[in-house]
């Protein structure tokens, strides 16, 4: 049986790069560490690091226990924490990572709601977009991981659900996807003035992508309008995009949150048809889950109803 302490040494050396800085993380003398990586080998069978040059990197055995373990070793932590809580020694520990637009909008209500419940509840957050997100999940590094996932309801067979291994997922919202242009945009193509909503409208226009995800997304989006979008500027920063759509240098989409949490004075919006976004709390392991991670998912679904509630007036607004 693999040993568990020289697993997290393994894990500290992938994740810092070298004995001695793994060293210095672990407080461990560097002979100490080196020791442990020799009967891990032993032990696998395998060597797990190589020399190269005058430093070390991990083989792809090495690669692939480092990864495994990194898994194991969070999902051991997190078993602690919950036992701990279990048994009285704290009130609960819950550990949220989440995107951008969500912190902006549905954790702080949900934090403030559990802060009002549960005062004595240790409440700890991290920004990350999905797929670090559920890295962080599966790694133990957090106990919830509120994600997304586009859905096209004129394209795609079913509605999206979270896909990764081992992991359970809550829809909170199914957000509408908006076209965002400049305030005061007259007539893009001469003559009668074109709805907003409709892409083709501006299939000639520059545009403004996100990330990698939302990129892709715009991008199917548009040729399955029948056109391919001339994108001149991305950012991850939904404030920075509306601000460039605003000074006239692009259009955009948008999700509902993004709106929610920051709306620009400087441009117009309108819902796409049939475009949505399906935002999900997700856990990782077997039901059910400790007693803070349920109330925190709770919360964040009686907040997620309440924007939702509200969404169309807030986005509609001048």
């Amino acid at each position: 049986m693999l040993d568990v302490t020289r697993l997290r040494v393994l894990v500290a050396v992938a994740r810092h790069g070298s004995v001695t800085a793994a060293a210095r993380a672990l407080n461990y003398a560097q002979p100490s560490v080196s020791h442990h990586i020799a009967r891990l080998e032993a032990e696998t069978g395998t060597q797990l690091l190589e020399r190269v040059g005058r430093g070390i990197r991990l083989t792809e055995a090495g690669r692939l226990l480092a990864e495994r373990a990194e898994e194991i070793i969070g999902q051991l932590d997190s078993a602690e924490a919950e036992l701990a809580a279990h048994v009285g020694q704290r009130q609960g520990r819950v550990r949220l990572a989440a995107f951008p637009s969500a912190l902006g909008t549905l954790v702080p209500a949900a934090a403030a709601l559990l802060a009002a419940d549960a005062p004595g509840m240790e409440f700890m957050l991290t920004e990350a977009e999905p797929p670090e997100a559920l890295r962080m999940l599966r790694a133990g590094y957090v106990d919830v991981a509120v994600v997304f996932q586009h859905y096209q309801r004129d394209l795609d067979a079913a509605p999206p659900q979270p896909t990764d291994e081992g992991a359970r997922g809550v829809l909170l919202l199914d957000e509408p996807v908006h076209l965002v242009t400049p305030a005061g945009l007259g007539e893009p193509s001469g003559g009668e003035p074109i709805p907003v909503a409709d892409l083709t409208a501006f299939a000639s226009s520059r545009w403004i992508a996100g990330c990698e995800r939302c990129r892709a997304y715009l991008v199917r989006q548009c040729e399955s309008a029948g056109f391919t979008p001339r994108i001149s500027f991305t950012t991850d920063d939904y404030l920075a995009v509306q601000a460039l759509v605003a000074a006239g240098l692009g259009v955009t989409t948008l999700p509902g949150l993004c709106l929610q949490a920051a709306r620009h004075p400087g441009v117009v919006t309108a819902p796409l048809a049939d475009a949505r976004r399906h935002v999900f709390a997700v856990t990782y392991g077997r039901s059910p889950g400790s007693k803070a991670t349920t109330r925190l998912i709770e919360t964040l679904k009686q907040v997620a109803r309440q924007l939702d509630s509200t969404a169309e007036l807030a986005v509609q607004a001048a």
